[in-house]
């Protein structure tokens, strides 16, 4: 089990103009290891059934075609109703698939997100193997196959605030920091790291889709570069970690215990960045859209 430290305040207390805002996330905690089709995890192996094709990328989009040759999509996600009960399933569905192409894309010059929702009981023979991602394939876009161990937290917005909330908070905050030496954006608002539910984790200005149905989408899930930024943050290294942490600084080197745990799946999204999948729950056929942004 992997726990994220509390607020050293009574954030409902301090801040009550954020109660409206209070939004519960899912952090999945990914770790390397050897997750098999009936678990959820990140780069993992996908439920997938042997009389279904593998998809692979159609072209569209791709910035520079690598070679005439099929590109499999490679697993990014799977998540299980059981895991992550908060997660908007469709009706008659327990498992959400992630998938993407591991090459640029525009115009974000980033993979896009392909999802698939299924019921376990109905997949009937399973694929026994995944195919071998494209021998051209960015390995940063590849995920490193993690075992999850999903745990809710609190967040609040960032970006998301609206700047009439900012102006009642701010001499707040500036207590708060100096009283505890917890800031609000890299500490006590949006988590980081790979998660469902809550709020994208935003570098640039919000950029929220809007489907079709004329409804904003809600925020699915959001796949990150990094589980945190730094090794000295207060709040999201979880706590039973906070030991590989000593002699941390931005000069350690490579094999310094804290950088499988900033960046277990191996992945990098453009500077350091994020990809947000976005959902209508509103639709029955649940459309979806995705943004990124980085540094």
């Amino acid at each position: 089990m992997y726990t994220t430290a509390l607020a050293p305040i009574d954030m409902d207390a301090v801040f009550p103009q954020l109660a409206a805002f209070k939004r519960i996330t899912t952090r999945l905690h990914p770790r390397k290891g050897s997750p098999s089709v009936d678990h959820g995890s990140v780069g993992g192996p996908l439920l997938w059934p042997t009389d279904e094709p593998w998809p692979t990328c159609d072209d569209a989009g791709l910035d520079e075609h690598p070679a005439d040759t099929p590109m499999p999509l490679v697993p990014v996600l799977q998540l299980f109703a059981e895991d992550i009960p908060d997660l908007p399933f469709p009706e008659g569905s327990d498992v959400l698939q992630v998938l993407w192409c591991p090459f640029d894309h525009y115009p974000s010059s980033a993979p896009v997100p392909r999802l698939r929702w299924r019921r376990r009981s109905t997949i009937g023979p399973r694929l026994a193997a995944m195919p071998n991602p494209h021998p051209d394939a960015d390995t940063r876009y590849v995920p490193d196959p993690c075992a999850i161990d999903p745990e809710q937290v609190v967040e609040y917005p960032s970006y998301d605030l609206p700047e009439e909330v900012w102006s009642q908070i701010r001499n707040t905050l500036v207590r708060v920091e100096a009283d505890t030496g917890w800031q609000y954006d890299t500490d006590l608002a949006v988590a980081s790291g790979i998660k469902t539910g809550g709020y994208p984790g935003w570098t640039q200005s919000p950029d929220w889709p809007i489907c079709d149905c004329g409804i904003q989408m809600e925020h699915l899930l959001t796949i990150a570069s990094w589980e945190f930024s730094r090794g000295d943050e207060h709040r999201w290294p979880p706590l039973e970690n906070r030991h590989a942490m000593t002699g941390w600084n931005f000069d350690s080197p490579n094999d310094h215990p804290w950088r499988a745990l900033q960046n277990p799946t191996g992945l990098m999204l453009g500077d350091a960045g994020g990809i947000y999948v976005f959902v209508c729950t509103s639709c029955p056929n649940r459309p979806y859209d995705h943004r990124f942004d980085c540094s």
